[in-house]
């Protein structure tokens, strides 16, 4: 019977569905799945001996989480172009001699926004968060036809460098398609994307103050799932956008991953869906 060792390097994780996600996928196959979450600061770790001691310690594979996706970074080698260029990973595999880097949330954004507004251009898209996610959901959104990318976060350094980022790869936007932002300058726009903390479990809160979300926009991701309904959740709705839910990016990323740890696809979606639902509760509503 094959056995599967992982786990999942992060700071607020004592929460996370990481580990049912992939025990219930490795059930659906009839085999042996550890799954293990390693809080850095209650082992006294830094990143560094959290990666070290995932690799001493056999783990076959590692999800990395807030905040140390783009840590991870430099330790892996990213044999895929459009996840080289990201600078962060949230998948680590150890069956090779070198760790080998995957981001999920790219690929998990794209089937996330797919799935719920098929093939509708992004449109103007405010961005909040230029982190590890943000950073893979700011190119995932080039993918999906954004007209133009605001980003706003409370490093206006990290903004910048990656509205840079964003431009050159779209050369033909004579002004650049992407600008970062301070709060007292957010354009009209189509969409508002959450990719802070903001509204999680030991954060709460919004990612701006309410009074200063633009007027109305269509559609809005919110990257936090923990819980599903977040004040963000909830006043995207109150405007009548359509909503993405982070559990969604959570789903979607978790299947990706489930197969580039293990080789095997999940067998059934819709019952792991289901199944996770279920166990999530009144924390979701989807």
């Amino acid at each position: 019977m094959q056995s599967v060792k992982l786990g999942l390097i992060g700071d607020n994780i004592a929460s996370s569905s990481a580990p049912r996600l992939h025990k219930l996928a490795a059930a659906q196959h009839g085999f042996n799945l550890t799954y293990d979450l390693i809080i850095p600061k209650t082992l006294s770790f830094d990143f560094d001996q959290a990666f070290d001691y995932v690799q001493s310690e056999g783990f076959n594979g590692v999800n990395i989480t807030l905040p140390y996706k783009e840590q991870a970074f430099p330790y892996v080698s990213v044999k895929e172009p459009s996840i080289a260029k990201l600078g962060s990973v949230n998948t680590v595999c150890f069956n090779d001699q070198t760790p080998s880097g995957h981001n999920t949330d790219f690929t998990g954004f794209l089937k996330s926004y797919h799935s719920v507004r098929g093939d509708r251009p992004a449109g103007h898209v405010l961005l909040i968060g230029a982190g590890g996610v943000g950073r893979s959901i700011a190119y995932a959104i080039l993918e999906l036809g954004a007209s133009s990318v605001a980003i706003l976060d409370h490093d206006h350094a990290k903004a910048q460098r990656l509205s840079d980022e964003l431009n050159a790869l779209t050369p033909s936007q004579a002004n650049g398609i992407a600008s970062a932002i301070d709060a007292q300058s957010i354009p009209p726009c189509d969409a508002v994307i959450n990719c802070t903390p903001a509204g999680m479990v030991g954060y709460g809160g919004l990612p701006l103050p309410e009074d200063a979300f633009p007027a109305d926009f269509e559609w809005a991701f919110d990257a936090v799932y923990q819980p599903v309904d977040t004040p963000f959740k909830r006043l995207a709705e109150s405007k009548g956008a359509q909503f993405i839910s982070g559990f969604e990016l959570f789903f979607y990323q978790g299947v990706d991953a489930f197969l580039i740890f293990t080789g095997h696809d999940v067998k059934d979606e819709a019952d792991l869906r289901q199944s996770l639902l279920a166990a999530l509760g009144d924390r979701v509503n989807a």
